[in-house]
């Protein structure tokens, strides 16, 4: 009786706040098995995301037990004569707001007190598929899969992202070459619509609204649950890291090991990545933990082309049962390559602990205070027509020899892409994913404050337009229709438009996207 009164207030707390057009008792017909809440540490979660650039406080959050508490808000905003925004909320890792809303509801997909009744993982040994909650975390989907010897295809470098934010997105990492990003790994979705309709998809059933969610950025639907493709997982890595002097030497490696995609597991790497060293602070960098403090990397001792060196990141699964043929697997694979020879690391490692690597460093950062900083990211798809040139002008540029994070560049192949998602990459068959990775630091040197940076981000973007490199953004911000016009292109434009008025007629969903405003009032915006 007291939770019901609660609830009641809350209700009533929205109505007043936002202006609603229904009473209490309609909000409470709406029979939610979850938890509708307006208390001030909800609401403070909801406001802030990983970038720390933004902020926008919603009027509630609802922790929703089941898709069909989703379903049953949804429906109740889409059917309100005046109408309120929802954003769906994984693990808030977004960098500029994409997943808040202003005067509307955020749906917390993950954690939270019902969580146990949502994250429960479905596994198919025998169809190798697992069914995962869209608001569950992929180091809890491995989990889950690795009892039954499965693991998921693709990944994101971090785990700790929820499964429906990143096939919102693509999700990628050194695996895409290979098996392609996320989405092209999943078989089937659940989704609650902007019209508050529960719809299962697939490339048979639903199809539009399939390809539309995945990479849809939100904008078409929540997923609610998604049937994720699985493959034997291997029991333990080979993680080599190789260094080079010479851009063009280390694109053409690079370009090379992603070229062997269709041959068979011995003949390629398992993953490909690279990252770009403009200082000598990579033995402090939250990536460099591979490296031994006792055998650490002279990079002064080393001949940098134009001051920067790159580094190679290569890795080889394999079972203990085959341990002893993946040293010569190796040694042909880098017989082909063309690194400095003196700069060869290698480690040994189980599966989980590399594809969990970077959360060990979060840790460490964590501890430190330097987690939960400004991290003004900027994540770029170069054609790779243009990768030298991006070099001469970012990386040996506008950079300076300064940098206060990881900087990944490696390429991936576009027929590994499906076109029908609503995702937009170069007009290349090959094209290459830079990221900024940096955080912003108080009481540091210029180069490491936010305003420095942020900057540095637009002087990047402003060169790639004035050398006319066709860039897209990945995991993009734009603050007018037109730049997200300019984003799609005339052709995915038009389609994108379509779907949204297919699927989300009133422009409720995902409104920190900033790419349709809300067509019931313009005001309850979340920009």
């Amino acid at each position: 009786m007291a939770t019901k009164l609660l609830l009641t207030l809350a209700i009533c707390r929205l109505i007043v706040t936002v202006g609603f057009t229904f009473d209490p008792t309609e909000l409470l017909r709406l029979g939610l098995n979850g938890n509708l809440s307006v208390a001030a540490a909800d609401l403070e979660t909801a406001s802030v995301d990983f970038g720390r650039l933004h902020r926008a406080e919603p009027m509630a959050v609802l922790h929703p037990a089941t898709a069909e508490d989703v379903a049953r808000l949804v429906k109740a905003a889409y059917d309100s004569a005046r109408g309120f925004t929802v954003s769906a909320r994984g693990h808030g890792h977004s960098i500029n707001g994409q997943a808040m809303t202003t005067k509307g509801v955020v749906i917390q997909m993950s954690g939270g007190s019902n969580s146990k009744q949502k994250l429960l993982t479905e596994v198919s040994e025998k169809f190798m598929y697992a069914d995962v909650w869209g608001g569950e975390l992929w180091i809890d989907v491995l989990t889950s899969t690795l009892e039954y010897g499965l693991a998921p295809k693709s990944w994101t470098d971090y785990l700790y992202l929820s499964v429906g934010g990143t096939l919102s997105n693509a999700g990628i990492s050194g695996q895409a070459f290979n098996h392609g990003p996320q989405i092209n790994n999943v078989h089937e979705l659940d989704v609650v619509t902007g019209k508050g309709e529960l719809l299962t998809c697939s490339e048979k059933e639903n199809s539009e609204l399939f390809h539309a969610a995945l990479g849809g950025l939100g904008q078409f639907g929540i997923i609610t649950r998604a049937r994720i493709a699985l493959e034997q997982a291997p029991q333990r890595v080979r993680w080599i890291r190789v260094l080079y002097s010479n851009f063009s030497t280390f694109t053409e490696d690079q370009e090379y090991l992603i070229s062997l995609q269709a041959k068979p597991a011995s003949q390629k790497f398992d993953y490909v990545e690279g990252f770009v060293i403009v200082d000598e602070g990579l033995i402090n960098n939250w990536r460099s933990s591979f490296f031994s403090p006792s055998n650490p990397v002279k990079i002064s001792s080393l001949k940098a082309d134009g001051g920067v060196l790159y580094c190679l990141e290569i890795t080889k699964n394999y079972h203990l049962s085959n341990a002893d043929i993946v040293d010569q697997e190796i040694e042909t694979l880098l017989k082909k390559l063309k690194y400095i020879p003196a700069s060869v690391f290698t480690t040994d490692l189980p599966y989980v602990d590399f594809l969990d690597r970077v959360h060990k460093a979060e840790l460490k950062l964590r501890s430190k205070g330097l987690w939960e900083v400004p991290h003004p990211w900027l994540n770029l798809f170069v054609p790779k027509s243009r990768i030298v040139d991006f070099d001469k002008g970012v990386f040996k540029g506008i950079l300076g020899n300064k940098t206060s994070g990881p900087i990944l560049i490696y390429p991936m192949n576009k027929n590994k892409w499906d076109e029908r998602s609503s995702v937009v990459t170069p007009e290349e068959e090959v094209f290459y994913l830079v990221g900024f990775l940096r955080s912003a630091l108080t009481n540091s040197d210029e180069t490491q404050t936010l305003e420095y940076l942020s900057n540095q981000n637009y002087e990047i973007l402003k060169f790639c337009e004035d050398a006319n490199i066709k860039i897209k953004q990945y995991l993009p911000h734009y603050t007018t229709q037109r730049e997200w016009r300019d984003h799609f292109g005339d052709k995915y434009w038009t389609r994108f438009q379509q779907r949204k008025l297919e699927f989300d007629p009133r422009h409720i969903l995902a409104t920190g996207q900033r790419i349709f405003m809300p067509s019931f009032n313009p005001n309850t915006a979340s920009w």
